[in-house]
């Protein structure tokens, strides 16, 4: 069966006025991929993930999407830092999500009946629909996240692009989005874009790493990374095994 491709990027060029961001980028989004995005402070992941949304504009490059059908939504997108500390802020789970399905909608831009069932839906696919009446700011950081998940997913998405989703949430709560996430791709097939500066994670849980600094250092699964004599002269061996972190000594990836 030949694996059916989401989006192409081709000589990608991203720049933020004069200064060039990313350059010469190239790959392919497979369907049910998941792939973790890391790289150092600046060297363009969210950059990228903004122009894969049409956030912001192409210096040079395609980007060409492979389902081009008007009636399909194809991204969900999580962003970074949007945990809500302030707990009289007023906005209910419900009215969160329905967020997501408001940009949709012609005028009147109104939650309908079937709108609410659809919230509903993801709701209790991310078990928290008892919390639908709940203030955003009276959740935990781990509930807020799956809520915005499931803003990010109410429309059925093709692709969930998820930027630092876990940045904001301790070790344990962290493990168990992770882990939700995982399922999402291994159970529904959901293909899955993962910003993160936690390698381990990356390793642990991703198909395929991507690893960026302005340019497209590397792209493939964690076999092909750690046999890659290449990336051994680039990171050293004992970085490079960390990556994947499925190694306890050097010998185990010959």
């Amino acid at each position: 069966m030949v694996n059916s491709v989401h989006l192409k990027v081709s000589n990608l060029m991203m720049r933020y006025g004069s200064h060039e961001v990313l350059t010469n980028i190239n790959f392919d989004v497979i369907k049910g991929d998941y792939i973790g995005i890391v790289g150092p402070n600046g060297s363009g992941k969210t950059t990228l993930m903004k122009g894969l949304l049409g956030l912001l504009p192409l210096a040079e490059g395609q980007i060409n999407y492979v389902d081009k059908r008007k009636d399909v939504q194809k991204f969900g997108y999580l962003p970074q830092n949007i945990i809500v500390s302030d707990r009289l802020f007023p906005a209910k789970v419900r009215e969160i999500v329905g967020i997501g399905l408001i940009g949709t909608k012609g005028f009147p831009k109104i939650i309908n009946r079937q709108d609410k069932m659809r919230i509903d839906t993801i709701l209790n696919r991310l078990s928290i629909l008892h919390l639908r009446d709940k203030r955003l700011g009276d959740l935990s950081g781990g509930q807020q996240q799956r809520v915005l998940l499931a803003r990010a997913m109410v429309n059925e998405p093709q692709l969930l692009i998820l930027d630092e989703p876990t940045s904001a949430l301790d070790p344990i709560v962290r493990e168990d989005f992770y882990q939700l996430i995982g399922e999402l791709n291994q159970q529904e097939g959901m293909t899955i874009l993962l910003v993160s500066h936690d390698v381990s994670s990356i390793g642990k849980y991703t198909k395929k790493m991507m690893y960026l600094d302005r340019e497209l250092v590397f792209y493939g699964d964690y076999k092909a990374f750690c046999e890659s004599s290449d990336m051994t002269a680039y990171f050293g061996q004992s970085a490079q095994h960390q990556f994947c972190w499925r190694h306890t000594d050097e010998s185990n990836c010959k």
